[in-house]
């Protein structure tokens, strides 16, 4: 009995060891939710954080799950919704049914709340559920031997955290900004956050429009640089302001477009015009019938047909943060890139 009892625990701690990532190293899934959101992080303790769930329906959420899988995780560790708009929550209500989900996040239900996402979406099962606070963090595990990793939210719901004692002043820059029509949908109320791995760091601000984002940099850069931008708002021109974009600074753009939805002319002339910027990634070429589109060459792009597979695009930051490569299953790209040194 004892013999038995003691292989069981020595299958067990073997069990153990091998959760979460072999190689320590940070991953980022962009899953192919149709112009929708749905970024996949999966720590190097073996965590996982999942930033929006795509649309309501099986599809999605049916993604997200063979992505999960395919990183040999089983839970949703973290959920943030970034704001209430159904390409980013409705997947959420079958996901839910297909994976445990642990803690989620969003702005909760506040006074300017315009746009409520229904009762389904408020008793959504899951263990704990948090409000979003600026300044707040995930309480994330660490990894011996790999860098140290954060997760901290800028803001949510039209407000942000104060300006950090080393911000950068902006005046100059700002002169040169202009204001776009004020949106009153609940994209101005997207979550902004940011991910640091060493000194590898990731800017995602779900669908945060023109005006609000100006307020991230302007007087003073709230932000810092960073090394990859999610693209905001799918690519659309009333997001992706070149303040934030010359602000943050940028060595890689990841925009999680549609066949026809985002990839617009004007942000892809933005995304051009940002100096730092040596690559562009699409999950879909944009085939909109007027052909006014951005896209950039097929090597960066995940779907090119209409009638897509679901391709990815995967991010993995090696164990010390100092590097990290961008690639493309599906047609075999890969690319390495240097992290940018404080």
């Amino acid at each position: 009995m004892r013999q038995l009892l003691a292989i069981t625990l020595a299958i067990l701690l073997a069990a153990t060891a091998l959760a979460g990532p072999a190689d320590k190293q940070l991953d980022v899934y962009w899953i192919d939710v149709e112009g929708g959101a749905a970024t996949l992080l999966v720590t190097p303790a073996g965590e996982t954080v999942l930033i929006d769930t795509g649309n309501a329906g099986r599809r999605d959420p049916d993604r997200i799950a063979k992505a999960l899988t395919l990183a040999g995780m089983k839970q949703i560790d973290h959920l943030i919704i970034t704001h209430y708009h159904g390409d980013h929550f409705g997947g959420a209500l079958t996901l839910v049914d297909q994976v445990p989900v642990k803690n989620m996040y969003d702005n909760g239900q506040f006074a300017e709340l315009t746009e409520n996402p229904g009762k389904a979406y408020w008793e959504l099962k899951t263990e704990k559920r948090h409000v979003v606070k600026p300044g707040m963090t995930l309480p994330l595990k660490q990894a011996e031997g790999a860098a140290k990793i954060s997760f901290t939210f800028i803001g949510g719901a039209k407000k942000f955290i104060d300006a950090p004692a080393d911000a950068a002043d902006n005046a100059t820059l700002c002169a040169s900004g202009r204001e776009k029509e004020r949106d009153l949908s609940d994209n101005a109320n997207s979550v902004v956050m940011v991910v640091e791995f060493g000194p590898w760091r990731f800017y995602d601000a779900g669908d945060l429009t023109w005006n609000q984002e100006t307020r991230l940099v302007c007087p003073k850069n709230l932000i810092g640089q960073v090394d990859v931008y999610q693209v905001t708002h799918h690519g659309l021109d009333s997001s992706n302001n070149p303040l934030v974009l010359k602000s943050l600074q940028p060595k890689v753009a990841i925009m999680n477009n549609g066949v026809t939805k985002g990839c617009l002319p004007e942000v892809a002339a933005n995304l051009k015009d940002t100096k730092s910027i040596e690559a562009v990634y699409q999950l879909h070429k944009n085939l909109r019938p007027d052909g006014a589109t951005g896209n950039v060459a097929d090597e960066f792009i995940a779907n090119a047909e209409k009638e897509c597979q679901g391709n990815y695009v995967k991010l993995s930051v090696a164990t010390d943060g100092k590097s990290y490569t961008v690639g493309i299953p599906a047609n075999k790209h890969e690319r390495k890139f240097q992290t940018k040194q404080p």
